[in-house]
């Protein structure tokens, strides 16, 4: 297929609002794309060269662009910077400059979707000296060969700001529209992609071999499997009831800590096996090691201590291991907060910060051991072979400890003993239940403080996305800022649930208002649902994902979730977390149920 063919697809779906009329016309694209490019189109629709986990990276700043474009079409970058301030987007300007000057002339492109592909990923991957003219100079090649409506696209795919409004969600929705002209094997699809994050390695199974191309698709070590997540349930009892229906099977009960959830992928035998289609990365000559955070982001870079204790704290040649990193004072041992523990991410003076902030990985499970897929394998089961391969001693490394009980009194007391060392409850799970990759079934279940204590009168926070900021007045003037409106998710769409005023600290406010002017644009993204009363003074992509407390939650007739919280408070920035994975209406029906 021709990339000029794909350009004139990404205008119909950037014109288009109706989640369904998106799906269609995604399908229509899967139809007409040959089976060895579907793959690579997944990915530059969804304004990327490859999945979230692997890092590869434009670095093409604004600045450079506004030389690529300068030098392309033969102005003066200040004349170039003038027309940015007044269209607001370099892809868009782009679109204008080029047909303005070839109005006259024929303006098609016969370069395929490959082509670009590969040509994109050459200018990713250039580094070192001189890389940033070596960029610039590819990109001028490559805008010459393109059409008007492509340059548009590849401008803001390399800006990273495509965004055409639909996630992998919408795009699995789209491969069972192609399959069976409706959503009824979307389950299927999302099953196999739970096991294995790829969409455009699932979209090319799908595309080769129809649904029964995802029948043999298990977890690989090197591609993350998407994380178990948590149930909530108002008190022990009814935990017992729902998990151990029978009354005689058993749960493990084991502490949540409040730090980084983290999946560890190691071999210590072999280097990184390509399979088709996938991209070389450099590993360790004795094996590799890669992190992924919930959001399945690649953070091997943060944990230099960890691939170094992998090596000689584990017993076994290859695993997936499912933990979370907490930070803890070297002098104390104390387990310290969150925000201590997420200095990690800063991408400089890594070692440094290892040293201040040491780590520890409390492995909790194990889903894939020498070969082997252990997903269907019960958790009592799993924990055994953990123990097998993890001390409870570990300096790094250690396992997490539990108690087995069906009894409701253990386990509240095991709860407080966790509250009293400050940590934030327990995780109850299903004794005899396999890993449930993405599901928030009933195998896990999370007991925070109860009321009175974190969380306030709700079971437990929500994890919301900034959706747009209003203006600060009065003494907020000084921040930019004195409001912000978040949201919750309803499939692909957000809805508003708060408009949050009161409950930040200065330096929240001046934090809030840092990345809400990076996440700024001029345009109501086509997933959120605002009310007119409701409209901020700016939009904000969908990337400020935060976690709120509220007293409860009430009915609303204003808001477009038709819930609203009741007197909402800012606890924490959630970095770890993408918008794909922030509270659903559904969780919120059950929030407001429980406080009842």
């Amino acid at each position: 297929m021709r990339f000029q063919r794909l350009a004139s697809y990404f205008s119909q779906l950037e014109s288009t609002a109706s989640r369904l009329e998106i799906t269609r016309i995604l399908a229509r694209l899967f139809k007409e794309a040959e089976c060895e490019e579907i793959g690579k189109i997944c990915y530059l629709s969804l304004g990327r060269l490859a999945p979230l986990y692997e890092t590869i990276e434009f670095n093409l700043a604004e600045k450079m662009m506004l030389k690529v474009l300068a030098q392309s079409f033969g102005e003066k970058k200040e004349e170039i910077k003038k027309k940015y301030k007044q269209v607001g987007d370099l892809g868009e300007l782009a679109y204008r400059i080029k047909t303005q000057q070839t109005k006259r002339i024929n303006n098609r492109s016969k370069i395929s979707i490959s082509y670009v592909y590969g040509k994109l990923l050459e200018i990713a991957g250039e580094s070192g000296e001189g890389s940033v003219e070596r960029k610039i100079n590819r990109m001028m090649a490559l805008l010459s060969e393109m059409d008007a409506l492509s340059i548009k696209y590849v401008v803001r795919i390399t800006l990273g700001k495509l965004r055409l409004g639909f996630s992998d969600m919408t795009i699995m929705d789209a491969l069972s529209w192609l399959l069976v002209g409706d959503k009824s094997k979307r389950q299927e699809i999302e099953a196999a992609y739970q096991v294995r994050v790829d969409v455009g390695q699932i979209a090319r199974l799908v595309k080769k071999k129809g649904i029964f191309g995802l029948k043999d698709v298990s977890v690989q070590v090197g591609t993350p499997v998407m994380p178990a997540l948590c149930q909530r349930l108002p008190n022990v009892e009814e935990m017992i009831e729902k998990m151990c229906p029978s009354g005689t099977e058993q749960v493990a009960v084991e502490p949540k800590y409040d730090g980084a959830r983290l999946q560890i992928h190691f071999s210590k035998k072999k280097k990184w096996q390509l399979k088709e289609d996938q991209l070389a990365f450099d590993f360790q000559p004795a094996g590799f090691v890669r992190t992924f955070t919930r959001n399945l982001e690649n953070n091997t870079h943060m944990f230099p201590d960890l691939v170094r204790a992998i090596f000689k704290e584990t017993k076994v040649s290859e695993a997936i291991l499912d933990c979370e990193a907490v930070g803890y004072d070297p002098r104390s041992g104390k387990l310290l907060p969150f925000q201590e523990t997420m200095k990690r991410k800063r991408k400089y003076e890594i070692t440094k910060t290892a040293q201040s902030v040491p780590l520890r990985f409390y492995c909790f499970d194990i889903i894939y051991k020498d070969g082997k897929d252990l997903l269907k394998m019960p958790f009592a089961q799993r924990r055994e072979v953990l123990t097998r391969i993890v001390s409870a001693s570990g300096k790094t490394i250690t396992i997490s400890p539990q108690i087995v009980t069906c009894n409701p009194g253990e386990i509240r007391s095991y709860h407080d003993e966790q509250i009293r060392k400050g940590l934030e409850g327990v995780v109850v799970k299903k004794w005899d239940a396999p890993y449930d990759p993405g599901r928030r079934g009933y195998t896990w279940v999370k007991f925070k403080a109860e009321k009175g204590k974190k969380g306030a009168g709700l079971a437990d926070t929500l994890d919301c996305l900034v959706m747009g900021c209003y203006r600060g007045k009065g003494k907020r003037t000084r921040f930019g800022i004195g409001a912000f409106l978040v949201g919750i998710r309803n499939k692909d769409i957000y809805q508003t649930v708060s408009k949050i005023g009161t409950g930040l600290s200065d330096e929240q406010w001046q934090e809030m208002y840092r990345r809400c002017e990076e996440a700024k644009t001029d345009k109501k993204p086509t997933e959120y649902q605002v009310p007119k009363e409701l409209i901020p003074d700016s939009w904000c992509y969908p990337e400020i994902v935060v976690e709120i407390e509220a007293d409860n939650i009430t009915k609303s007739p204003l808001h477009a979730a038709k819930y609203a919280l009741r007197f909402p408070r800012l606890v924490r920035f959630r970095d770890d977390k993408s918008p794909d994975q922030v509270t659903t209406i559904k969780e919120t029906e059950n929030l407001n149920k429980l406080q009842r």
